[in-house]
């Protein structure tokens, strides 16, 4: 009954390609109220006056929370600073800051009051880059000041570094905001109960964040509030941070009502409203040697935070810590600078902040490349963290330390010694190009968020031999849940149709911490895998009982439990552990290894284990179009053991896709902080035929703690991705883009 290593089909596929699964959408309560946000039409101002006479005299009108409001909860929404108004009394800081709510007992009714609520604003100064915003004249958008905060990341001597080193290589690279552009939007229904319970439906991915968030605004206990996950259509980390404020919202409207509510964001309220990937500007200075041993890297870092921090610290550390990407360099300077705008808020993204700066660091390593005459593989393999070799913040990799094997192993597979000369010399109106990008990324939530870094399971063996897992961890369409009943049924020696995945229910297992990080296949699967193996002793010891003979002689053949010619059937055990009352319930735990840490010099273990990759990327050009075609992407990826490869490869391509649409397509516009694409007939992402031909290479480095030795893949798979793409248009083209989103008039306006 070993599940290991095969693609086994997605538990959940066939009700969701039938239209059997319920999403947020499908749910409905007897007297459910629908509620709309009221939003700032203005990007920063104070809030005068509110009127509500003509929203007042709609039908089917039930509530409206505004200033007027005798409102004696908690107005505050901020995920980890308490700088976030639920409920903006006040002030006004983005053009999408949510100034009044409203419930109607029918969808349009409440859409046309929110319509009718008109509200007066004190216009003030708005600041819309982090030049702007920095300025010693510029107003505060929070009383603390427009810095949010200020990492440094210090290892050796800088000074020495550039000393030691042949050449000095600088550059400036900018990445853009994205939108996450999950195809199910943001949704929450709140019930309350006549015990004062409530409880929480969401489309979202980190249920006890949520749990925690209302119970704040509520001023209730966390045994009052209930909150499980529906099926989700897509996450990507904009269903980490925001449904805390979005479900409270629901759950306020709730509890002063006394009836279920419902709250459905359509698209553009999605886009307005929600946050965003964080824009970077990355300021690099790299010193090297002839041979191309990197001595010295000296970076700066600005990331827009906009309005609001919601998790732009935790964010920032993680951009901080992989600054210099998966390289031995013994003399580091990095500051990471986070600022407030009048901009969308940002915060969680697939890759949370290391997107930007693998654009920024692969991109340099290729231009150390050129300037020296080097093979950029040759270089990177020249400088790639090893077994007992130091990463950025001093920490001696001990093991699962794959790397190295998917730079060589996406090589071979690419052709690409043959293919960087031949492109190199190509001329004509359509050009090709091959580049590459190396990644590591630290699985989890490091030591920065050690104290959220636990995951639980409750397993339940039935009298029928079926078991049933309850959870921490969300399923939001990676396959989370196929995955998980893998490493279950295999730990119990089960057939997989015997295990059955529960709704995430916060009611049914303590605080998980959240499904972010790429940690869910490491962190819940072991805490399943750990209670499996209390559960699977159980029976053992039974089993030596029944059989006259020590468990350690029993062998598990199918469903028996053999020593020499006796067997007992599996459920003929399970029906005999009820008879004698042996419990067959068993809670699974698991947290993350404690890590030694400096916060002030970003020194220590950052995590406690790395997945690593390597992206080649191949590009064609039509100059007289400006139009990039990615032609096939090589995805070497070391993500310690593959339980299930395809849903692996699935999520590399998906991972692709999404970086590929973050380099080429998606340019989301503001002005005076204000998007002007809100839509998806303007905000351009890739099509089905835009997404190249993606090579799948799983490099297995097993990693001893992980649950059969996985590591995690979510976030590795899109993030070389943008860099490889552009090192690939460099090659093709001879011109080096520190820009992305490369848009057609970007290279058709360029002189070659």
């Amino acid at each position: 009954m070993n599940y290991i290593g095969k693609s086994v089909f997605r538990l959940d596929a066939q009700d969701k390609v039938t239209g059997k699964a319920l999403f947020l959408d499908d749910l409905k309560f007897p007297g459910m109220l629908f509620a709309k946000c009221v939003i700032a039409k203005i990007p920063h101002g104070e809030i005068l006056k509110i009127k509500l006479d003509k929203a007042e005299k709609i039908a089917g009108l039930k509530l409206i929370l505004d200033s007027s409001f005798n409102f004696k909860f908690e107005n505050e929404a901020g995920l980890i600073l308490s700088d976030q108004p639920l409920i903006a009394f006040k002030k006004a800081r983005y053009y999408g800051d949510c100034v009044a709510l409203v419930a109607a007992s029918v969808q349009e009714a409440a859409l046309l009051a929110a319509s009718l609520i008109k509200v007066s604003y004190k216009a003030l100064p708005g600041y819309f880059s982090v030049k702007d915003a920095l300025k010693k004249e510029a107003l505060f958008i929070h009383p603390e000041g427009n810095l949010l905060t200020h990492l440094k990341l210090r290892k050796g001597n800088i000074e020495e570094g550039f000393k030691n080193s042949d050449y000095i290589i600088e550059a400036l690279y900018q990445t853009p905001h994205q939108e996450h552009l999950y195809l199910e939007t943001q949704g929450v229904i709140a019930v309350p109960h006549y015990d004062g319970r409530i409880t929480i439906y969401g489309s979202l991915q980190c249920p006890y964040y949520v749990q925690k968030s209302v119970c704040k605004v509520l001023k209730k206990g966390l045994n009052q509030v209930e909150v499980i996950q529906t099926v989700t259509g897509g996450g990507f980390g904009g269903k980490e941070d925001f449904p805390s404020e979005h479900c409270a919202r629901a759950a306020l409207l709730a509890e002063i009502t006394r009836q279920p509510v419902k709250l459905v964001f359509d698209r553009r309220e999605d886009f307005i409203i929600t946050g965003k990937r964080h824009p970077m500007e990355m300021h690099y200075k790299y010193g090297v040697r002839k041979d191309g041993i990197i001595q010295a890297a000296q970076i700066k870092i600005y990331a827009d935070c906009g309005a609001y921090a919601t998790l732009s610290p935790i964010v920032l550390y993680r951009a901080n810590v992989h600054a210099c990407g998966p390289y031995v360099i013994p003399n580091i300077s990095v500051d990471t600078f986070g600022v407030y705008t009048n901009n969308s808020p940002c915060g969680a993204m697939r890759g949370f902040g290391q997107p930007q700066t693998a654009f920024a660091s692969e991109g340099i390593l290729d231009e150390i490349a050129q300037k020296l005459g080097i093979d950029p593989i040759e270089l990177r393999l020249k400088n790639a963290l090893r077994i007992n070799r130091e990463t950025a913040t001093d920490q001696v990799l001990k093991e699962s330390v794959g790397l190295a094997e998917t730079i060589k192993s996406a090589r071979i597979s690419s052709n690409w010694d043959k293919k960087i000369k031949q492109y190199s010399k190509n001329k004509g109106s359509k050009r090709r190009g091959i580049g590459a990008a190396c990644i590591y990324y630290g699985i989890s939530l490091g030591s920065k968020g050690w104290h959220l870094d636990k995951s639980g399971a409750h397993l339940q063996i039935w009298q029928d031999g079926t078991a049933s897992i309850a959870l921490g961890g969300a399923d939001m369409g990676q396959g989370a849940f196929t995955v998980i009943a893998q490493i279950a049924a295999s730990a119990l020696n089960l057939p997989l149709e015997y295990i059955k995945i529960l709704e995430v229910n916060t009611s049914f297992v303590p605080d998980s911490g959240p499904t972010v990080a790429s940690r869910t296949t490491t962190m819940s699967g072991k805490a399943v895998f750990n209670g499996a193996l209390i559960l699977k002793e159980r029976l053992l010891n039974l089993a030596s009982i029944i059989l006259k003979v020590s468990p350690s002689k029993i062998k598990l053949k199918g469903m028996g439990y053999y020593f020499k010619r006796n067997k007992i059937h599996y459920k003929d055990l399970v029906k005999e552990a009820y008879l004698r009352n042996i419990n067959l319930s068993a809670f699974g735990w698991y947290s993350a290894p404690p890590l030694k840490w400096d916060n002030e010099i970003s020194q220590g273990e950052a995590y406690f284990v790395y997945a690593f990759a390597t992206q080649i990327a191949e590009v064609e050009i039509d100059l007289a179009l400006g139009i990039v075609k990615v032609l096939k992407v090589t995805a070497s990826h070391d993500l310690g053991k593959a339980i299930n490869p395809n849903l692996i490869e699935g999520q590399i391509e998906g991972g692709v896709a999404q970086a590929l649409g973050y380099t080429l397509y998606e340019n989301l516009v503001f002005k005076k902080g204000i998007i002007q694409n809100p839509n998806l007939s303007t905000y351009v992402i890739p099509l089905s035929l835009d997404v190249p031909y993606v090579k799948s290479i799983l490099v297995e480095d097993a990693y001893s703690e992980g649950p059969f030795g996985a590591k995690g893949v979510g976030e590795p798979a899109l993030i070389p991705t943008a860099p490889a793409i552009v090192n690939a248009i460099n090659n093709a083209l001879g011109v080096r883009f520190r820009k992305i989103p490369i848009l057609p008039e970007d290279i058709f306006f360029k002189k070659f």
